[in-house]
Protein backbone atom coordinates (compact mmCIF):
# COMPACT_ATOMS: atom_id res chain seq x y z
CA UNK A 1 0.00 0.00 0.00
CA UNK A 2 1.06 3.04 -0.59
CA UNK A 3 0.68 6.89 1.32
CA UNK A 4 1.29 10.39 0.76
CA UNK A 5 2.81 11.74 4.20
CA UNK A 6 2.93 15.60 4.89
CA UNK A 7 5.88 16.37 7.01
CA UNK A 8 7.24 19.99 7.70
CA UNK A 9 5.31 21.19 4.41
CA UNK A 10 7.20 18.65 2.56
CA UNK A 11 5.68 15.73 0.70
CA UNK A 12 6.65 11.87 0.78
CA UNK A 13 4.90 8.65 -0.98
CA UNK A 14 5.52 5.95 1.55
CA UNK A 15 5.26 2.12 0.78
CA UNK A 16 4.17 0.30 3.56
CA UNK A 17 3.92 -3.74 2.97
CA UNK A 18 1.67 -6.01 5.37
CA UNK A 19 2.63 -8.38 7.51
CA UNK A 20 1.37 -12.01 7.97
CA UNK A 21 2.49 -11.95 11.73
CA UNK A 22 1.82 -9.22 14.21
CA UNK A 23 4.50 -7.56 15.71
CA UNK A 24 3.66 -6.46 19.67
CA UNK A 25 5.12 -3.66 21.11
CA UNK A 26 5.50 -2.73 25.20
CA UNK A 27 4.18 0.75 25.36
CA UNK A 28 3.76 2.84 28.69
CA UNK A 29 -0.14 4.00 29.49
CA UNK A 30 -0.07 8.00 28.93
CA UNK A 31 -0.65 9.92 32.20
CA UNK A 32 -3.31 12.33 32.18
CA UNK A 33 -2.57 15.70 31.22
CA UNK A 34 -0.99 17.67 34.94
CA UNK A 35 -2.31 21.20 34.76
CA UNK A 36 0.17 23.82 36.32
CA UNK A 37 -0.62 25.38 39.66
CA UNK A 38 1.16 28.74 40.17
CA UNK A 39 4.14 28.52 42.60
CA UNK A 40 5.19 32.24 44.38
CA UNK A 41 8.63 33.30 43.45
CA UNK A 42 11.60 31.50 45.58
CA UNK A 43 13.37 34.25 48.03
CA UNK A 44 17.09 33.77 46.99
CA UNK A 45 19.10 31.53 49.79
CA UNK A 46 22.11 32.75 51.05
CA UNK A 47 25.49 32.13 49.11
CA UNK A 48 27.11 28.53 50.48
CA UNK A 49 30.28 29.44 52.69
CA UNK A 50 32.80 29.03 50.60
CA UNK A 51 35.39 26.30 52.09
CA UNK A 52 37.74 26.98 54.84
CA UNK A 53 41.76 27.82 53.12
CA UNK A 54 44.03 25.57 55.14
CA UNK A 55 45.55 27.64 57.32
CA UNK A 56 48.99 28.85 56.61
CA UNK A 57 52.32 26.91 57.95
CA UNK A 58 55.39 28.32 57.95
CA UNK A 59 58.45 26.30 57.53
CA UNK A 60 62.01 26.00 55.55
CA UNK A 61 62.74 24.04 52.36
CA UNK A 62 60.06 22.12 49.89
CA UNK A 63 56.21 21.88 51.21
CA UNK A 64 55.13 18.38 50.98
CA UNK A 65 51.53 18.79 50.28
CA UNK A 66 48.03 16.45 50.19
CA UNK A 67 46.90 16.12 47.02
CA UNK A 68 43.26 15.42 48.17
CA UNK A 69 41.32 15.79 51.18
CA UNK A 70 41.32 13.19 53.59
CA UNK A 71 42.50 11.42 56.80
CA UNK A 72 46.10 10.42 57.49
CA UNK A 73 46.75 6.42 58.82
CA UNK A 74 49.99 6.79 59.33
CA UNK A 75 53.16 8.95 59.29
CA UNK A 76 56.46 7.15 58.25
CA UNK A 77 59.15 9.64 58.79
CA UNK A 78 60.06 11.75 61.76
CA UNK A 79 61.81 15.37 61.74
CA UNK A 80 65.48 15.10 61.32
CA UNK A 81 65.38 11.94 59.23
CA UNK A 82 67.14 11.73 56.13
CA UNK A 83 64.72 10.69 52.95
CA UNK A 84 64.95 9.88 49.20
CA UNK A 85 62.67 11.46 46.43
CA UNK A 86 59.61 8.83 46.28
CA UNK A 87 60.01 7.53 49.62
CA UNK A 88 56.78 7.34 51.34
CA UNK A 89 56.64 9.94 54.07
CA UNK A 90 52.50 9.36 54.81
CA UNK A 91 49.56 7.43 54.32
CA UNK A 92 46.60 9.31 53.38
CA UNK A 93 43.15 7.37 53.41
CA UNK A 94 40.78 9.20 50.91
CA UNK A 95 37.36 7.35 49.45
CA UNK A 96 37.85 4.48 51.53
CA UNK A 97 41.54 3.58 49.41
CA UNK A 98 45.16 4.43 51.38
CA UNK A 99 47.01 6.28 49.05
CA UNK A 100 50.82 6.88 49.19
CA UNK A 101 52.32 10.73 50.17
CA UNK A 102 56.08 9.98 48.76
CA UNK A 103 58.82 13.08 48.80
CA UNK A 104 58.93 15.15 46.25
CA UNK A 105 62.46 15.75 46.88
CA UNK A 106 65.79 13.70 48.38
CA UNK A 107 66.76 15.83 51.61
CA UNK A 108 65.98 16.06 55.68
CA UNK A 109 62.69 16.55 57.18
CA UNK A 110 62.85 19.78 58.96
CA UNK A 111 58.99 19.81 60.31
CA UNK A 112 55.92 17.65 60.23
CA UNK A 113 52.96 19.80 60.47
CA UNK A 114 50.27 16.79 61.10
CA UNK A 115 49.60 13.86 62.64
CA UNK A 116 48.36 10.71 62.61
CA UNK A 117 44.26 10.81 62.82
CA UNK A 118 44.40 14.38 61.58
CA UNK A 119 41.83 15.56 58.63
CA UNK A 120 43.59 17.27 55.81
CA UNK A 121 41.97 18.99 52.79
CA UNK A 122 43.61 19.21 49.19
CA UNK A 123 47.00 21.14 49.35
CA UNK A 124 47.29 21.31 52.72
CA UNK A 125 51.14 21.42 53.86
CA UNK A 126 52.02 18.14 55.77
CA UNK A 127 55.81 18.43 56.08
CA UNK A 128 58.70 20.47 55.27
CA UNK A 129 61.71 18.48 53.63
CA UNK A 130 65.24 20.89 53.16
Amino acid sequence: MKYIVTLNGMDYEVEVDELKEAIVTNTAPTAAPVTATPVAPATPAAAPAAPAAPAAVSGSGTPVKSPMPGTILSVNVSEGKTVAEGDVLFILEAMKMENEIVAPTGGTVNKIVISKGSSVATDEVLAFIG
